[in-house]
């Protein structure tokens, strides 16, 4: 079973090789860095992310986009 720095790890090395790429990230529509988005996986109490991939017509990653998941979940229960 890996950890949860491995997990964290993979990801930033990951994202960090989407960014030499020229793919654009966001985070609840927001631009932000690899670290951003792992710092944010980190504090799960904050939020559960959904990644969503946004391609081109060509089929490639044009943008990575995270949302927070919870968010919205809780903006439907609150009456």
């Amino acid at each position: 079973m890996k950890t949860d720095a491995t997990v964290y790890r993979n990801l930033y090395a990951e994202l960090e090789n989407y960014e030499r790429k020229g793919i654009y990230m966001l985070i609840d529509g927001y631009q932000a860095s690899p670290l951003q988005i792992v710092t944010a996986y980190m504090a799960k109490e904050e939020g559960t992310y959904m990644r969503d991939y946004v391609m081109n017509p060509a089929g490639n990653i044009e943008a990575l986009a995270f949302t927070n998941i919870n968010r919205y979940r809780q903006a439907e229960l609150t009456p």
